[in-house]
C-alpha cells in the first residue's frame, strides 16, 4: 500500500486541523466529548494516554492556555500524525507526542490531568483499529494503577467509556484509592438508553456529581446543548 493511500481526508475544526491516516483510530464522537466536558480549569500538565490523531490533547490545549501536554501512544503511526497535528497547531509549544507503552512510562512528574479514550473491548476476533477499540496492550487495571500513580494530589483522572462498564472500571478505581466524582450520563439521541460516560476521578474523596447530557435531539440533529458544548471547536458552529 502506498503512503498516499493510507491518508484520509482532513478533519478542520476552528483553531486547529487534524490530518488522519487509516492506521490510527479516527476522530469520533466520544473524543471530541471527552476533550469538551473534561474538567481542565487547574490542570497546567497534562498526559494524555492513547492519544491517536491528539484531538483530546488538542482541544484541552485550546480550553487552557496554561496547560503543558504530553501525549503518549504505542503505536508509533499515531505518535507520527499526532505530532504532525500539534505541529500545525498554534499550541505546538505547549504539546508533544511521545512513543510510549504506559505500563513502562517512568518519571518524576506528576499530572494535574491524566485523561483517555481507553480501549473499550474485551480481545475478540475483529481486525479493525485492534489497539485502540480492543484491550490487548492496555486494560482497565494498568491504565488505573498507573494513573494512581502518576497522578498528583489534587489531580483528575478523566475518561470516557462504556456504560456497562462502569461498575468494573469503578471498582479497579476504587481499589487503586481513586474516587469517583463526577459522572456525566451521555444519550446519542434523547429518547434512547445512555451509552456512554465520562467519568471523573480523584485520589480525595469527594461528593458524586451526577450530569446527563444529549447528543442529538432527533436523528441527525444535534441538540442545544451539544452546539453549545462544541462551539468553540466545530465549524458548523461558527458564526459566518
Amino acid at each position: 500500500m502506498s503512503v498516499s493511500a493510507l491518508y484520509m481526508k482532513e478533519f478542520k475544526f476552528q483553531q486547529f486541523s487534524i490530518q488522519q491516516d487509516k492506521l490510527v483510530f479516527r476522530v469520533g464522537t466520544d473524543a471530541v466529548l471527552l476533550g469538551a466536558l473534561a474538567n481542565v480549569s487547574d490542570a497546567k500538565n497534562v498526559l494524555e494516554v492513547g492519544t491517536g490523531t491528539g484531538i483530546i490533547s488538542l482541544m484541552i490545549a485550546q480550553r487552557n492556555p496554561d496547560a503543558k501536554i504530553l501525549a503518549i501512544d504505542i503505536n508509533s503511526e499515531a505518535v507520527n500524525i499526532s505530532q504532525t497535528n500539534f505541529s500545525n497547531s498554534p499550541f505546538s509549544n505547549r504539546i508533544k507526542s511521545q512513543l510510549q507503552d504506559l505500563k513502562n512510562f517512568e518519571t518524576d512528574e506528576k499530572f494535574d490531568l491524566i485523561i483517555s479514550n481507553p480501549p473499550y473491548f474485551e480481545i475478540n476476533n475483529s481486525e479493525k483499529d485492534i489497539l485502540a477499540r480492543q484491550r490487548l496492550e492496555l486494560n482497565f487495571s494498568d491504565l488505573i494503577k498507573k494513573s494512581s500513580q502518576l497522578l498528583s494530589k489534587n489531580g483528575l483522572f478523566s475518561v470516557i467509556i462504556p456504560i456497562d462498564s462502569e461498575k468494573e472500571f469503578t471498582e479497579i478505581c476504587f481499589k487503586n484509592k481513586l474516587f469517583l466524582h463526577r459522572k456525566v450520563v451521555i444519550k446519542g439521541i434523547k429518547t434512547s438508553e445512555p451509552k456512554r460516560l465520562v467519568l471523573e476521578y480523584s485520589l480525595i474523596e469527594k461528593e458524586i456529581k451526577v450530569e446527563n447530557f444529549v447528543i442529538e435531539k432527533s436523528p441527525r440533529v444535534y441538540s442545544d446543548e451539544y452546539l453549545e458544548l462544541t462551539k468553540d471547536f466545530h465549524q458548523f458552529n461558527k458564526k459566518a
